[in-house]
């Protein structure tokens, strides 16, 4: 039996002054379409369950650009920690009500930092050639998976950012506002948390949205998302790994 989840702030509920990781999360898209639970719940790692907004859970497509991953506080890599990336995630509970999101897929173009995150987290990196272009308030970012496959698995997604979200709505916070990452490590359910200032979001209009990265993660959806926001980023600190 899970315990009612924490509630959803817009601001992180605590915070990191000692990180295991530093890096920005700049240039966003999030873009997310309402799922079935039960396709949701046999995707999550044991431990967890679908979080529920109103009765519904969701799948976020987001593509952004990474920025100077950094270790215990150090000063970021440059090149090999700055590169585009796009996540698959859905959104878990666990026992203690910690609300997190747990990664399907999550494409980056540098082969490195993807074995790092693959050996070192357990999280499910793959190594894809990646684009992130910019042409006034318009976003173009594209994903060719090279391995491991799907080969055929990619996306290429255009968003044209709108005006600043002056009071987001308690779904966008919901989606948004999530402060640590479920996954499992040598069988044992785990929580990354991290902390950030509060998004700076901005409405979005798609303009382009040709992907097979959700089907390929196991979530086949039908029509335009619900939800598209876009946001200039923000610098994130991630704590220890936690017990879950």
């Amino acid at each position: 039996m899970h315990p009612t989840p924490e509630p959803v702030t817009p601001e992180p509920r605590a915070a990191i002054t000692r990180p295991l990781l530093t890096q920005s999360w700049l240039d966003l898209a999030f873009l997310h379409w309402e799922v079935p639970v039960a396709s949701v719940a046999r995707l999550l790692p044991a431990g967890t369950v679908p979080d529920t907004f109103e009765g519904a859970t969701y799948v976020g497509l987001v593509p952004f650009r990474m920025y100077r991953v950094g270790w215990f506080g150090l000063p970021g890599i440059p090149y090999l920690g700055t590169f585009p990336e796009t996540n698959v995630r859905l959104y878990s509970v666990d026992r203690h009500g910690r609300r997190g999101v747990v990664f399907r897929s999550l494409d980056a173009s540098r082969l490195i930092p993807v074995l790092a995150a693959r050996i070192g987290f357990r999280l499910p990196y793959v190594w894809s050639r990646m684009n992130l272009r910019t042409s006034g308030d318009t976003r173009t970012y594209t994903s060719a998976r090279r391995r491991p496959g799907p080969r055929d698995a990619r996306s290429r997604i255009t968003v044209r950012a709108g005006r600043p979200l002056t009071d987001p709505t308690p779904l966008e916070h919901f989606l948004t506002a999530r402060w640590g990452l479920h996954h499992t490590v040598a069988g044992r359910l785990r929580y990354l948390p991290n902390a950030h200032p509060r998004w700076p979001l901005h409405r979005a209009e798609l303009l382009e949205c040709d992907e097979n990265l959700l089907a390929a993660a196991g979530l086949p959806v039908t029509g335009a998302p619900m939800s598209v926001l876009w946001s200039p980023g923000v610098a994130v600190r991630f704590g220890r790994p936690e017990s879950a």
